[in-house]
């Protein structure tokens, strides 16, 4: 039973030394992954705007020549 103790230690003792050679790496993925993703999402964003904006433009300009229609028909001198 002495000898199960020393090698439950050893292993935890691996594992912490492990565990705190791997965190440099770990950190750095997670940092790529996260710009990544922000990446990705602001790429979405920018592209759903875009298609919003494109809408709202053509609404505006066909507001404007509905408008330019009513004017030519209320004053034809326009």
């Amino acid at each position: 039973m002495n000898d199960a103790a020393p090698s439950h230690e050893s292993n935890q003792d691996l594992v912490t030394r492990l565990k705190h050679l791997a965190q440099p790496l770990v950190e750095s993925l997670d940092s790529r992954l996260r710009d990544q993703i922000d990446r990705r999402v602001d790429d979405r964003v920018d592209e759903t705007l875009r298609s919003r904006l494109s809408v709202i433009e053509r609404a505006i300009a066909d507001l404007d020549r509905a408008i330019k229609d009513l004017q030519e028909r209320v004053d034809p001198t326009n």
